[in-house]
């Protein structure tokens, strides 16, 4: 059996956080598979991935090491272990707009998403009744305070096991303290063929250009809004004369669409990043 750790440090840059994170590991006999890490601001953030094969595990012991090791070195620790081949576990993050999170969940019924979604998390409470008719978890998270909410927001991942987070049309903006815990784990849908018109009323802007082929991208989320590494996107060509509500409405189809293929490619596939790129698909 093999077994998966998704390790994630943020905290005050500091020198030797890397080689006493890698040494530690090196003593329980860990692969270090992957390693990223940058400095913001003064801010250090590393995500490490380590597998172990082995037929005993010793994962307390290994959890409760990390967690004195990021005490010494005043870091915030977050880590995710996963056994090959188990079924992960996911978080659907949305607003109002049902297109892409009923996507999802007909994608994930009909077997093409091999996921569980397992929370349903929103800053309203328009789809509860979705979350209450597929039987999931629903949280109601005020996003008027933002660092609360994440914070909240980040306790209810913790205690719901999440492995990964879909942005099903979630209207609101997520901080780089937030997305770094969770680096290329967190999916989201956007309305236009990035790096176009990145930001809010993206087919409004389109329309408006006059352009003759709109689209929609799905990418993973990074503390640049809107400039996350790309992994899937989906076109049509404008009609002459097209409504702007047309094009919405033909958008949303897209959006669905494609946000369906990008989870469908994360979870089938390795996706690696490399300077900004999805490679792998």
């Amino acid at each position: 059996m093999k077994y998966f750790a998704t390790i994630t440090l943020i905290g005050k840059d500091k020198s030797g956080v890397i080689a006493a994170v890698t040494q530690y590991l090196f003593q329980w006999k860990a692969n270090i598979e992957g390693l990223e890490e940058q400095v913001l601001r003064g801010q250090f953030s590393m995500t490490l991935q380590a597998s172990w094969v082995t037929g005993r595990f010793p994962q307390a012991a290994v959890h409760d090491g990390l967690k004195r090791l990021a005490a010494e070195l005043r870091m915030d620790l977050k880590v995710h272990f996963a056994r090959k081949g188990q079924r992960q576990r996911m978080a659907l993050f949305v607003t109002r707009e049902t297109h892409a999170p009923e996507a999802v969940l007909a994608a994930v019924r009909k077997g093409r998403i091999g996921a569980e979604v397992a929370v349903i998390l929103s800053n309203r409470g328009d789809l509860k009744a979705l979350a209450r008719k597929h039987k999931i978890p629903f949280y109601l998270v005020d996003f008027k305070e933002r660092n609360l909410a994440e914070g909240r927001t980040l306790e209810i991942m913790e205690r719901e096991r999440i492995d990964f987070i879909v942005l099903a049309r979630f209207m609101k903006i997520l901080s780089p303290n937030f997305v770094w815990r969770w680096k290329n784990k967190i999916i989201n849908i956007h309305p236009s063929l990035l790096p176009a018109f990145p930001g809010a009323s993206a087919y409004r802007q389109a329309y408006e250009k006059g352009v003759k082929v709109v689209g929609v991208t799905a990418h993973f989320a990074t503390p640049d809004l809107d400039q996350g590494p790309i992994i899937w996107q989906e076109a049509f060509q404008v009609r002459s004369g097209e409504t702007l509500a047309s094009i919405v409405s033909r958008g949303q189809a897209a959006e669905s669409k494609c946000l369906v293929k990008a989870v469908g490619l994360f979870l089938k596939k390795r996706l690696d990043v490399h300077w900004g790129r999805v490679f792998g698909v």
